[in-house]
């Protein structure tokens, strides 16, 4: 098990943005559509290269580029001296033309708010964060809090809101991202709120909204771990618990879109209360309210005590790390269900990689040892290897980069299919 962390921007972020697809594995897709992909997740890339990796004519790959030049969106660059052609010439290659388009992707959260502007070939131009106080809001201060918060990181990066091409936004919840709709969210007193109208309207530029599990997965498959896997899953452990599903490059999210919800998987019928509303839910022994539930027993405090849940946390961390057996309890006891939960995954699924990720993951109690024996023993016995498990302690910017990414995904589909596709 390898743990990881850091920044998803800066200097030592992959070249290129996007799933890398192998070569000669998609074909479904429109051609235009595989050879901007391809471009963006190459950074760099000649046409001739483009041509062989598609196993396509270069006439067509030379008449698509020619006509995705003339959109704006792609640009020929000249390219580093390692990048050259079969004559050893130095080859002029093709990248995402990044100022053409900018976007934001925003994740709200229960305790904050995060943010970021990216240009069209995924680089980071600006960030932001604001903390708030915990619990659901209405939709109108929702929109005043998102309204702060776009304004905010867009005076960093020199822009105004309506400068930008999209957003991106991440809830938790039960989301439908092809109506834009929020059937439930802990960040929202409503339910069937239709938060990419409103936010849209508010705001005045095209928004798209998607649970915040599934844009950690999409953060990873455009800027991470999941670049170049078909087929992973990421549970994230915070203030809830999810799960994100990439299959075949994509995000998987069911037939209604609102699938791969680990965290109200039951792990016990008629148990703790969930705060969705149900009992028994795997996010009610695992979330980080769960903990503090018990901790308030554990440490003996009063239920009138004032202090915070991630203060009562850090409290209950040190009291186990010290020695106290109650508080190791705790962290075991939301360690064995989370084995549950990892066993599942693996058996409906069997990833090639699962990454764990989100705030709770500096609690190591709860990947420790015992806990992946615990899943191993759970998990189907087939002689081979389970597949491997990653930590990523990465900060909240991951899933607002994952929600950029989203909005740059829906832009440049949008953009691509206003042109006609040219066969091979």
């Amino acid at each position: 098990m390898e743990q990881m962390g850091g920044s998803m921007g800066g200097a030592d972020r992959p070249k290129g943005v996007g799933p890398l697809i192998p070569p000669l594995t998609e074909t479904q897709r429109p051609l235009r559509q595989q050879i901007f992909e391809r471009i963006r997740a190459a950074g760099l890339i000649p046409r001739v290269t483009l041509a062989r990796e598609l196993g396509v004519s270069p006439a067509s790959v030379t008449t698509i580029c020619a006509e995705l030049i003339e959109a704006g969106l792609i640009e020929e660059v000249s390219a580093p001296r390692d990048v050259e052609t079969a004559r050893g010439r130095p080859a002029v290659a093709l990248g995402v033309r990044a100022a053409a388009h900018l976007v934001a992707g925003m994740k709200l959260s229960d305790r904050e708010h995060t943010a970021v502007i990216v240009d069209f070939a995924g680089n980071l131009i600006a960030d932001e964060a604001v903390a708030r106080q915990p619990g659901p809001m209405t939709l109108e201060a929702l929109l005043d809090a998102i309204s702060t918060l776009l304004a905010r990181v867009c005076a960093k990066a020199g822009v105004a809101p309506q400068a930008l091409t999209a957003i991106g936004i991440g809830v938790p919840g039960f989301v439908d991202v092809a109506l834009g709709m929020v059937h439930w969210s802990s960040v929202l007193h409503d339910r069937a709120v239709p938060l990419a109208a409103a936010a849209s309207a508010r705001i005045g530029v095209p928004v798209t909204i998607d649970n915040d599990a599934n844009l950690v997965a999409l953060a990873e498959l455009w800027f991470g771990a999941g670049r170049g896997l078909s087929d992973f899953a990421v549970v994230t452990i915070e203030h809830g618990v999810g799960m994100g599903f990439v299959m075949n490059h994509r995000i998987f999210r069911g037939s209604g879109r609102m699938g791969m919800e680990l965290g109200h998987t039951k792990v016990q019928l008629d148990g703790a209360l969930c705060r969705c509303g149900q009992r028994g839910c795997l996010e009610a022994y695992v979330a980080d309210y769960a903990l503090a539930r018990e901790a308030t027993t554990a440490l003996n405090r009063p239920t009138t005590d004032t202090l915070s849940i991630n203060a009562l946390l850090e409290s209950l961390y040190d009291h186990a790390k010290a020695g106290n057996a109650t508080a190791r309890s705790i962290f075991r006891r939301a360690g064995r269900y989370l084995a549950v939960g990892l066993s599942n995954v693996v058996n409906l699924f069997d990833p090639e990689l699962i990454i764990l990720s989100g705030e709770r993951m500096r609690y190591d109690y709860l990947y420790a040892a015992e806990t992946l024996a615990e899943m191993d023993n759970l998990a189907i016995q087939t002689g081979r290897p389970r597949p491997p498990i990653e930590i990523h302690a990465w900060g909240d910017l991951l899933w607002a980069h994952g929600a950029a990414a989203l909005a740059l995904s829906v832009v440049s589909e949008n953009l691509l299919a206003t042109s006609r596709d040219i066969a091979a």
